[in-house]
């Protein structure tokens, strides 16, 4: 039979230019992409032979064959599948030119990223062996043929198809690479690369070298295997084999979920929080593998950022094996998957979180990770409170909110809580005192992602949140007991107002009385509906100065006796400053004039 040339259409040498030159972030993927080709033309001989055994006939054992050859340039995968036909080919390795309906091309826009994500969805896997060839060949003869055939081309306009009495059953793949793609060639750059995508393909793969062969691939999933074949110490193997790291794993999840979406999972979370945990850029350390063959491990919207300490992988036959895999950021199979993941990692979370000890250690490493999931809008927001752990003034010890809420007083219709950097500073914090000497609880948040979420996830259970400087006469409702002592008369405090915003002039907005109040002369709070002091604190931690900063209230304890005091003196200016200073100590910020202040506190000293 003679040679049959089929021209490719002007659209599809569009198409597949994107491909060779755009499509794949690493050129090394190509024999990611054979392998998978060759297991699935496996699979599918071994499934037809369950009811017609002679097309396997002397097959012997289902394999794959990666064969360098220096000499002649080139790299040889083969495998023992079901083969193609002459229209096979045509429709199988002509995807590209086969899919070109009118359709499909008039949706190609010009716009790269959109259409290769559009490309994705033609299957056009086998063309990226064009990212590293001149020149690719395929030998092949269909299970049960007794036609063979090649088929031939350079990836440009076109591709030829002609009759081979000598082909193999099965498929030759023979790249002839291009001069700078010569790696290709060395035997242990191949190792590692079938080790890293196809190590868990269901069939052998074999090396030749020097006519040696060696299997690479160690050919079995772990997490295919049922649990109860699989030991506590091959668990733990597997887990610092995908980690990278050397602790034990504080929990592991192994599931298989059958329903709209079928897939199967091997998750754990580490005992200990990598050093990556807080990096902006961390990559993802859970690998997506389809079928068992590995299609990434750096697909960010695989799991909640949240749960971003979680490690293992995921597997499905619910996603096609094709190009998209480069681009599955919206999904719908792994939107599924990631919900219903979600669900279960909280789930298991929360019968962990009974064991107060246990919870605790984790609750150390990984809660300021897991409150993110407070401040984004999910439907595992509950799920995620109910997990959250939290200091309060109730004690030295980790409280939840529902029992923060069976603290409450009947009348307490809120939340409270306050936000800082440090734990001791804000057990100490004058704006605590008020509510210390009503006996209302407060929260005691030290995480920088408390600064957000009690700004969006606005209540639990019915109860709102609230920032204590913003509790404002809410707690004269209370039926508990009030801050005692002798209050200032009206005419002395509105002076002595006056006089502090005159000493203190620009270093604050404004001066109040703090009726509320009880043992600190001073204190610093900001208006409703401002940043706190902590968050713009944080603000200028990040060069951001002045755009951020907020309306600074100094209030004036009108029952303390050194205000008395201060009311009768003629010139309290140096004791309005020094207790000013004082109180931004108290609040956690830094002075503006340390040297100034201890001058102030010297020459007071002296006096005294």
């Amino acid at each position: 039979m003679t040679q049959e040339k089929i021209e490719f259409q002007a659209e599809v040498a569009k198409v597949l230019d994107i491909v060779i030159h755009s499509l794949y972030s690493d050129k090394e993927i190509f024999l990611r992409e054979l392998i998978s080709n060759g297991a699935d033309a496996c699979e599918k001989l071994r499934y037809t032979g369950l009811t017609h055994p002679e097309l396997v006939g002397k097959n012997g054992e289902f394999r794959l064959t990666i064969t360098p050859d220096k000499k002649a340039g080139s790299l040889t995968i083969t495998d023992n599948g079901i083969g193609m036909n002459h229209d096979d080919l045509v429709n199988h390795l002509g995807t590209i030119a086969r899919s070109g309906s009118a359709e499909f091309f008039k949706s190609l826009s010009g716009d790269k990223q959109k259409d290769m994500a559009l490309i994705g969805q033609f299957g056009v896997g086998f063309y990226a062996s064009f990212m590293v060839a001149d020149k690719v060949r395929v030998r092949t003869r269909k299970a049960g043929d007794e036609k063979g055939w090649v088929w031939e081309s350079e990836g440009a306009g076109s591709y030829t198809i002609e009759e081979d009495k000598d082909a193999p059953n099965g498929t030759s793949v023979i790249l002839y690479l291009k001069k700078d793609e010569k790696e290709f060639l060395d035997t242990f750059r191949l190792r590692h690369l079938i080790k890293q995508y196809s190590d868990f393909v269901p069939f052998p793969i074999y090396l030749t070298e020097d006519k040696k062969e060696e299997k690479i691939n160690a050919g079995s999933a772990l997490w295919t295997r049922p649990k109860s074949e699989i030991t506590p110490a091959q668990y733990k193997d597997f887990y610092q084999s995908v980690s990278k790291a050397f602790d034990e794993p504080w929990e592991t999840l192994h599931l298989h979920v059958e329903g709209v979406i079928d897939y199967t999972a091997l998750m754990f979370i580490p005992t200990e929080p990598p050093h990556t945990l807080f990096q902006p850029d961390k990559p993802t350390n859970v690998s997506l593998y389809v079928n068992q063959v590995f299609i990434s491990n750096d697909i960010p919207d695989i799991m909640p950022y949240w749960l971003r300490f979680m490690t293992g992988v995921i597997d499905t036959k619910d996603l096609p094996l094709n190009v998209s895999r480069e681009m599955l950021q919206q999904t719908p199979v792994l939107t599924k998957i990631k919900q219903g993941l979600t669900k279960k990692i909280l789930s298991a979370l929360a019968k962990r979180a009974e064991k107060t000890e246990e919870y605790a250690h984790f609750w150390k490493g990984f809660g300021a990770v897991l409150k993110e999931g407070l401040y984004e809008p999910s439907e595992n927001r509950e799920e995620v409170a109910k997990l959250c752990r939290f200091y309060s003034t109730h004690d030295a010890n980790l409280t939840t909110l529902d029992e923060y809420i069976g603290r409450m007083p009947k009348e307490q219709e809120k939340i409270y809580f306050i936000t800082g950097n440090d734990l001791d500073i804000l057990r100490h914090h004058p704006q605590l005192e008020s509510f210390a000497a009503r006996g209302v609880e407060v929260l005691l948040l030290t995480d920088p992602i408390d600064e957000f979420w009690t700004n969006t996830y606005p209540e639990y259970a019915g109860k709102r949140f609230c920032a204590i400087q913003h509790a404002g006469s809410e707690l004269d409702k209370l039926k508990t007991k009030k801050p005692q002592g002798e209050m200032l008369a009206k005419d002395k405090l509105d002076k002595l107002i006056a006089k502090t915003k005159e000493v203190l002039d620009k270093q604050v907005q404004s001066v109040e009385s703090g009726e509320q109040l009880v043992s600190s002369p001073m204190a610093l709070t900001t208006g409703m509906g401002q940043m706190s002091l902590h968050m713009e604190r944080l603000m200028r931690a990040h060069g951001q100065k002045t755009a951020f900063e907020s309306t600074r209230i100094l209030q004036i304890n009108p029952r303390h006796p050194l205000i008395h005091k201060l009311a009768d003196m003629e010139k309290p200016d140096d004791y309005i400053k020094l207790l000013f200073d004082q109180t931004l100590v108290a609040e956690g910020e830094p002075l503006p004039d340390a040297a100034d202040f201890a001058r102030r506190l010297t020459d007071l000293m002296l006096r005294g």
